[in-house]
């Protein structure tokens, strides 16, 4: 986690930044390649950052968005789609841009908190009054209950509570993988529609009204709770999770190619700022400035999280043994 005296580093870096001649000569817009929930989040983002360096340089910048499952994004990004920036849901789609040279392969070390300015972790949105009375991951098995949650295929959203609902049971039934298997494919038997993206998810939830509980992330939850007050929808955070990193990278092929690497960088710099951290727990995000976490702490109910690195060896271990063609998802999706 990202401590105090490198915010306080990065903040007075920021404030001495003198109003750059070059910016002018710059392009007066970026594109920030996003996962698919995120469009509120970086609307608000946008609105600090825009004025804030329009104040340090001069420039009239426009940041463009678009919002897809991140997988997707990826691809779209190797496929021609000229994102400046990737702000991503996990690490993974930004690695399968690294080894296609559109990232540099130490983008973890190119920002703080290995380039995560915030997380959060997949939690339970459920209908009014909770009537199937969900509390854990326990419940999302039972043969009574329909869950709503993308592809994990397309998703990095759904990947995240694929490895919950995994290390849920692993922890249940003391690292016993056979009945880990058991409990993740009753889990995926249970959803009647695989969305491609959060977003689609959520209209197939609400909207649609399929299904018992959405899981998806804590801050989406909130979200999608703020949205839809006449439904009177609840967010239930069970008894433990997997961390959800968000890390952000430079696309390097493509601010190289549009002169755009100085007002990129500054954007995503803006996210570790005490306004960008303040813009993102206000959009219900666990953030890592510890002045910013400590006054939004009374939003975040208490949880105990897991990481990936400490329960599946890490995210290359994981893209080996759980998503690659063949591996353990595929085997579990058998008959879907």
């Amino acid at each position: 986690m990202l401590n105090r005296r490198t915010f306080l580093a990065l903040t007075a870096a920021s404030a001495a930044m003198p109003r750059l001649a070059f910016a002018q000569q710059g392009p007066n817009s970026i594109l920030n390649v996003s996962y698919d929930i995120a469009r509120e989040l970086y609307t608000s983002i946008n609105e600090g950052f825009v004025p804030a360096w329009k104040q340090k340089t001069g420039q009239q910048i426009t940041v463009n968005q678009s919002h897809a499952g991140s997988s997707r994004q990826a691809r779209a990004i190797i496929e021609g789609l000229e994102g400046d920036v990737v702000t991503f849901n996990q690490e993974l789609d930004i690695q399968v841009l690294a080894k296609a040279g559109f990232v540099a392969k130490d983008w973890k070390q190119k920002f703080p908190n290995n380039a995560s300015p915030y997380y959060s972790f997949p939690a339970f949105l459920v209908r009014a009054g909770n009537p199937k009375g969900i509390k854990d991951w326990n419940d999302l098995v039972r043969d009574d209950v329909k869950v709503i949650f993308p592809n994990p295929k397309t998703s990095g959203n759904a990947r995240y509570t694929y490895l919950a609902a995994y290390a849920y049971a692993l922890e249940q039934n003391k690292g016993d993988v056979a009945k880990a298997d058991a409990f993740v494919k009753k889990l995926l038997s249970n959803v009647p529609v695989f969305d491609t993206g959060g977003r689609a998810a959520t209209t197939t939830f609400v909207e649609r009204e399929t299904g018992d509980v959405l899981v998806t992330f804590e801050a989406e939850t909130r979200v999608i709770q703020d949205l839809y007050k006449d439904k009177k929808l609840q967010t239930v955070v069970p008894s433990v999770s997997i961390q959800g990193d968000f890390p952000v990278a430079i696309v390097d092929k493509v601010v190289d190619k549009r002169g755009s690497r100085a007002v990129a960088t500054a954007y995503l710099e803006f996210l570790y700022s005490a306004e960008g951290q303040t813009i993102l727990a206000k959009g219900y995000n666990r953030v890592v400035d510890p002045k910013v976490a400590a006054a939004f702490k009374d939003q975040f109910p208490p949880i105990r999280l897991l990481t990936v690195d400490a329960v599946f060896g890490g995210w290359e271990k994981v893209q080996a043994e759980q998503f690659a063609s063949g591996g353990k998802l595929d085997q579990l999706f058998t008959g879907r």
